[in-house]
């Protein structure tokens, strides 16, 4: 039970079932459902130093997603100290953005994965193209969030682009 002695959840954790915490679940953010996020208590089963995993103990009352006895994993925000849902495939696409705090809260997190976000923001991106930056409401005020794409190490030219040309070679 590692996690009852972490600075982040002290205050936070039910005092008679330290294990238990509430968490912020979700059907996904505003540009993607009409469904508001809840509250919910969730008893902290596993934590792998950065994630945890626990189960849903009472029943979520407006949300298709989530349900009371199932498995979810969230993240506790640096910024608010909220807990909050994730799903597998914001935590596959979130390495590569930087997901701003929101300018009136200042929560990082997103409640839908980049790509989810930006289909639904932009619907006449050509397909496989992905813009550099862009805006989202916050999925706990809806003030704005600014996420924008990590950029890549460029991968070494190759040795012989090394080599030097004379000025007038153009090959």
């Amino acid at each position: 039970m590692q996690w009852r002695t972490l600075p982040g959840l002290q205050g936070k954790l039910h005092p008679d079932h330290p294990d238990d915490l509430q968490v912020i679940v979700h059907d996904g953010g505003p540009r993607v459902t009409q469904a508001r996020p809840e509250a919910v208590w969730t008893r902290i089963t596993a934590f792998d130093g950065r994630l945890f995993t626990g189960t849903v103990l009472n029943v979520p009352t407006q949300l298709a997603a989530v349900h009371q006895g199932q498995s979810i994993r969230f993240l506790i925000d640096a910024a608010t100290g909220h807990a909050a849902m994730v799903t597998d495939k914001y935590l596959r696409e979130k390495g590569a953005w930087k997901i701003g705090g929101c300018a009136q809260c200042g929560f990082a997190e997103l409640f839908d994965a980049p790509s989810d976000l930006i289909r639904a923001t932009f619907s006449n991106l050509p397909p496989g193209a992905t813009p550099e930056a862009f805006t989202a409401f916050c999925p706990i005020c809806h003030g704005v969030q600014t996420i924008e794409a990590v950029e890549l190490e460029e991968p070494p030219a190759p040795a012989r682009a090394a080599a030097k040309r004379a000025w007038w070679k153009f090959w």
